[in-house]
């Protein structure tokens, strides 16, 4: 007796233990992941796992070690490379972060809402840890408020967005760099014991060299379709790190923000500092999962009208550069209907009087239209373009000014630069410096001046060519001139923020040079972003490649040129992969090559595009390991699909295996975008094959020769 009520009160014990345990536990969940996290005895909360939903996490310790903690914090104690550093008002460089309370809220029937709230017991300084779930796409959107109810001013030199833990026997880290015309190339390594940083220190366009996006691979290097893979994307333009630390229990911290360099900031009493967001996702069926839950997160929460068509446009650029009037504008507007362009989009050039934007030397500042180059204006243009039933767009540069330019003789003082060095001029251009009030009114009425009296006007592509070298503003005060390139991009987001308030009807492309503003935080206000100035389509196969592993299709303007002088049918293919645009001078193509373009923008409007852009991407076989590419994309019910084969290098025919389809569905094989009078020599066309066997057994594509390419719908019959 006396035992069984011994094992009785033990039993009693355990439970209560379990409960508080589970009361002092904070889980956000998505269909498929969670991030646990436990508030120790101490106070102090600590992650105790993330990834499978079906991963229980729990420790039995009341309180982990302290290598655990979930947003770690420097100068009390243990030594972890921080997420928050702090000097309090008294100059005091410590900060420990003690659990107030939390709060889960549900937004929608897909979205939930946590906030951790934090304090520094000593002082009245806030730190609430926000977390935003969004359940059916299994992704956690994660940011941070930082709150000074001191006295005197907190300096925060240190400010992550996030700083998950992870747990595993080895990393591998993929990352997306390269440079102007080689932008998003992949290069993955396996992490070893330390610190390793992927960072940019350039202020804007910050993406120029590598993205803020990355994967990683937990015991063994990314595979498309297997093993436990993570992917984290900063929604944020400006200057960026990536800290993976590995520790010596060889647990992995990723600490991923603003970059601190340079960009310490002083927090004035009573004002709150809100990092930028930063996208996690986790999948254990390999990159490819973690590719397609970033592009449904993106398609109805990241862009701009996530589900609507992008206009097919043809950009006057290849035809005319700088050298252009009135008249040959408006005789370019036919060639853009003949081909089935849905928009003209007039590129650089049309501004500036006294100092006349005839070369990229002068002009950027003067958003007034040139009276002599088009002295109707821009309405007529739109309006001409509108009588052959195509839509109008322009070109600008809001964030610039030339030297040589009216603004910058009027205000040489608003120009991003360093007292006592000569100014550094790339492009021939300056930044203007959006921490000035002057300047962020400045720039939100030259777009306004342009689009507000000028309605026909229904395509902005917004255009920034140069990063900052010479980080100085003659505005903020010596203290806050590490403030600069923080303001600088908070003040970009509010403006672009007004542009897609204001002009809901105008469509807006995020070009910065190609390739120089990829994120989330810019592109929440677009619809397209420009992946390179680099349009050679064999190159453009690695470039959409690379940008494909977090951005969908829809948001990726791909443009057929010249470039490269490939093949016409092998551009068009690579192309209509993204959303499909033409950067060609229309009187230089011969009657069959407008054809075969007239042919392709045809049937991509009316079949592919909605595959394209809507549909889920399976990349199929890489460019970097194989002599082609191959990708295709699915319908979200599995009733239709497409597949896109490039030929990189000759190679025998070989057998490629689809993804992503109905086994149990019926497809008719139909080879498309066919020269004229040509017939398929695909030994399946026309025949209709069921989902399992085409996933199993796969097709051979009619290509062996270099840039040879082919489209293959895929149709479902019940």
């Amino acid at each position: 007796m006396v035992a069984t009520f011994g094992l009785l009160l033990l039993f009693g014990l355990i439970l209560q233990a379990v409960a508080a345990d589970d009361a002092r536990r904070i889980r956000i969940a998505t269909a498929h992941s969670a991030l646990t996290l436990l508030v120790g005895e101490d106070g102090r909360v600590y992650e105790l796992g993330y990834g499978s939903v079906n991963k229980n996490g729990f420790s039995h310790e009341r309180t982990p070690a302290r290598e655990q903690e979930f947003y770690p914090q420097a100068g009390d104690g243990f030594v972890l490379e921080p997420a928050l550093q702090a000097t309090h008002a008294d100059g005091n460089v410590s900060t420990d972060l003690i659990y107030l309370r939390h709060k889960a809220q549900v937004v929608t029937t897909n979205i939930s809402l946590t906030r951790i709230e934090l304090k520094d017991p000593a002082y009245q300084f806030f730190v609430t840890l926000c977390l935003k779930a969004y359940a059916s796409e299994d992704v956690i959107e994660q940011w941070t408020e930082i709150r000074n109810g001191e006295n005197g001013a907190v300096t925060l030199d240190r400010f992550a967005s996030s700083a998950p833990l992870l747990h595993a026997k080895e990393y591998w880290l993929t990352q997306f760099q390269g440079d102007y015309r080689r932008e998003a190339t992949l290069s993955e390594e396996k992490l070893t014991p330390g610190t390793k940083v992927l960072d940019s220190k350039i202020g804007t366009r910050a993406t120029r060299y590598r993205i803020p996006s990355f994967i990683l691979s937990l015991n063994g290097p990314a595979q498309e379709d297997s093993g436990e893979v993570f992917g984290g994307s900063l929604a944020w333009p400006g200057s960026f790190q990536m800290a993976f630390d590995v520790d010596w229990n060889n647990h992995l911290r990723a600490l991923c923000g603003i970059n601190p360099f340079g960009e310490e900031y002083h927090l004035k009493p009573g004002e709150t500092f809100t990092t930028p967001a930063m996208l996690w996702t986790w999948s254990n069926e390999g990159k490819g999962q973690v590719s397609r839950n970033f592009h449904r997160w993106a398609r109805s929460y990241g862009i701009r009208d996530g589900d609507t068509p992008r206009p097919v446009l043809l950009n006057n650029w290849e035809a005319t550069e700088f050298n252009f009037n009135e008249k040959i504008i408006v005789s370019l507007f036919d060639g853009a209907k003949e081909l089935g362009a849905d928009l003209f989009l007039l590129d650089d050039g049309w501004f500036g009087n006294a100092h006349a934007r005839t070369n990229d030397a002068a002009g950027l500042g003067d958003w007034q239209v040139n009276t002599n180059r088009l002295p109707h204006g821009l309405s007529y243009l739109a309006a001409q373009a509108n009588q052959r039933g195509i839509r109008f767009g322009i070109w600008l540069e809001p964030e610039m000014v030339d030297p040589a330019s009216d603004l910058y003789e009027l205000h040489p003082e608003w120009a991003i630069g360093q007292p006592h060095r000569a100014p550094d001029l790339f492009r021939n251009q300056l930044g203007l410096d959006l921490s000035r009030p002057a300047v962020r009114d400045f720039v939100w009425q030259s777009i306004d001046d342009t689009l507000k009296p000028n309605p026909g006007i229904t395509y902005l592509k917004w255009d920034a060519n140069r990063y900052v070298t010479q980080p100085g503003s003659t505005y903020l005060p010596a203290g806050e001139q590490s403030h600069l390139l923080v303001d600088y991009n908070f003040a970009l987001l509010n403006i672009m923020s007004q542009l897609a308030k204001n002009y809901p009807q105008v469509t807006a492309m995020l070009c910065s040079g190609g390739g120089g503003r990829v994120d989330y935080g810019a592109l929440k206000y677009f619809h397209t972003f420009w992946p390179s100035d680099n349009t050679d389509p064999r190159d453009r196969v690695f470039i959409q490649w690379g940008f494909s592993h977090f951005f969908p299709a829809i948001t990726m303007s791909d443009h057929v040129t010249k470039m490269g002088n490939r093949p016409l049918k092998f551009a068009l293919d690579v192309a209509m992969s993204g959303t499909l645009g033409m950067d060609l001078d229309v009187s230089k193509l011969s009657a069959d090559e407008r054809a075969t373009v007239a042919a392709g923008i045809a049937l991509y409007k009316n079949e592919l595009c909605d595959m394209t852009l809507r549909g889920n991407l399976y990349r199929l076989e890489s460019p970097y390991d194989h002599p082609r590419a191959a990708l295709d994309f699915v319908a979200s019910d599995g009733s239709r699909a497409v597949l896109f084969v490039y030929q990189l290098q000759d190679a025998a025919n070989k057998t490629v295996k689809l993804r992503g389809l109905d086994p149990q569905m019926r497809y008719r094989i139909d080879e498309v975008n066919l020269p004229a009078g040509e017939k398929s020599k695909l030994a399946a066309n026309g025949q209709t094959i069921d989902g399992a066997t085409l996933m199993r057994d796969g097709l051979v594509p009619p290509c062996q020769k270099e840039f040879e390419s082919s489209v293959i719908e895929l149709a479902g019959e019940k």
